[in-house]
């Protein structure tokens, strides 16, 4: 009866160490994280990169993914909370 506690307790470590690990982005991803933080949409980011748009809801989707989030606001606040975007941003 011990030994499945204490497999159950590792298992749960091991969930908490990843969550709590930054998650690796890449620089376009990270690029494309700060238009849609300053309000830009999937088509304007498309524009301004010289990529499809369908680019763009490729990376906002892996985004959202590596960051286990489901909208726009969770993405917000769980990259502001891991620091993949600074406190204060404006547009360059």
């Amino acid at each position: 009866m011990t030994k499945p506690k204490r497999v159950a307790t590792l298992r749960l470590t091991r969930a908490d160490r990843r969550f709590k690990a930054t998650p690796h982005i890449t620089p376009r991803q990270r690029e494309i994280l700060r238009l849609v933080a300053l309000g830009y949409t999937n088509r304007e980011i498309a524009g301004s990169l010289n990529i499809s748009v369908r680019t763009v809801e490729v990376h906002r989707f892996n985004l959202m993914h590596r960051l286990n989030v489901r909208n726009v606001a969770q993405l917000l606040r769980q990259a502001l909370q891991q620091k993949l975007l600074p406190r204060s941003f404006t547009a360059k």
